[in-house]
């Protein structure tokens, strides 16, 4: 799914350091998805970590898919928080037709096998829909 790069902000440089920053001080959660995600291991589809769209920072994104993982702490559970996501994701999805999916930090920890499987068959099926829509 090819972008339209005139109407695609994506990690902005004034925004570049906080992404290297979230990168460093990471959750160790997001270390051990990343570890599944990095160099191509899945499809072989390019993630990105702590990728910055409009002024939202995505915890992974893979541009080929418009897919963006997030994984949620306790500050996503609090009704602020739902409500931040909420509009989020409607915010990417109208303005750039990114998908996403959550996960919980823990359960990273206790099913990583079964959320990297998870990962791939959505992978799977964002290719296999491309292909038939001739994309």
């Amino acid at each position: 799914m090819p972008h339209d790069k005139a109407n695609f902000s994506s990690n902005r440089y004034n925004r570049r350091s906080l992404r290297r920053e979230l990168r460093t001080n990471g959750t160790s959660a997001e270390a051990v998805l990343w570890g599944s995600l990095r160099a191509k291991q899945i499809e072989g589809i390019q993630w990105r970590r702590q990728f910055s769209i409009g002024p939202f920072i995505l915890d992974f994104y893979a541009p080929q898919l418009k897919l963006c993982i997030e994984l949620d702490g306790e500050p996503h559970y609090t009704p602020d928080g739902v409500d931040y996501d909420l509009r989020r994701e409607e915010w990417l999805f109208r303005e750039h037709g990114i998908r996403i999916i959550r996960f919980e930090n823990n359960d990273i920890f206790r099913h990583n096998e079964s959320i990297v499987e998870y990962i791939r068959k959505v992978t799977r099926e964002i290719l296999d829909k491309d292909i038939k829509d001739g994309l």
